[in-house]
């Protein structure tokens, strides 16, 4: 599915790879159907975004220009979405920018409430941001940064030909769901516990047998 022919206001949001990842239902109930429920980790996260989501601010340190809150976009993936921080150092092969007589190499960091994880989950949404980053200002962003709020500490990830195409693929298949207004069956996890939407999804409720389930079964043993 080519998304170079969609809208921009057809553009998913690009925060949504984090909850495609962590539960592709999750993920439909929210972009799909409109639903959300906070929980006290969607509130946390929130607060440590209050600092990075400042729009428009821009601050100079020595030869690092650090922009917050910075709207992205990549017509090739088809989403939107905004960069908490964009650190632009000075290099002379990298891009201008206006107002600034030096060019600069971007580079993005995410913020994160937590500590590092053991799935790619935040690793996907930083390469996201590097990509849509290429393309607005046709250039090379070879790395990034996740800072963990819990451990107060920063890691860096390389942005590779491989991780970019499981994002192609990733949002592919998202705006497939999207076209089709389809939202997947639920798949229970001990994920299912940290979940804002455990009552609105009702994972355990929708595992239940059903009646043809239950007599098959029961005539099996």
């Amino acid at each position: 599915m080519s998304t170079k022919g969609i809208d921009e206001e057809q553009f998913l949001l690009l925060s949504g790879i984090q909850h495609f990842e962590f539960c592709k239902r999750q993920w439909a109930l929210i972009h799909i159907e409109q639903q959300w429920e906070e929980n006290v980790r969607t509130v946390e996260g929130k607060h440590v975004h209050e600092r990075a989501d400042q729009p428009f601010l821009k601050e100079k340190r020595k030869n690092k220009l650090v922009i917050r809150a910075l709207p992205i976009k990549s017509r090739e993936l088809g989403v939107s979405g905004v960069c908490d921080v964009v650190e632009f150092i000075e290099n002379e092969n990298g891009v201008s920018i206006q107002g600034s007589k030096e060019h600069y190499q971007p580079v993005p960091v995410e913020y994160k409430r937590g500590k590092v994880k053991k799935s790619d989950i935040d690793i996907l949404q930083l390469v996201t941001q590097a990509m849509c980053l290429e393309e607005m200002l046709v250039c090379n962003v070879p790395k990034g940064y996740l800072y963990y709020h819990e451990i107060k500490r920063r890691k860096e990830v390389e942005i590779s030909e491989g991780l970019k195409g499981r994002v192609k693929d990733v949002f592919q298949e998202m705006h497939k769901y999207y076209e089709a207004r389809y939202t997947p069956k639920v798949k229970t996890g001990p994920f299912c516990k940290n979940c804002s939407l455990q009552h609105i999804c009702l994972p355990k409720l929708m595992n239940k047998e059903s009646v043809n389930q239950y007599i098959e079964r029961n005539m099996n043993e």
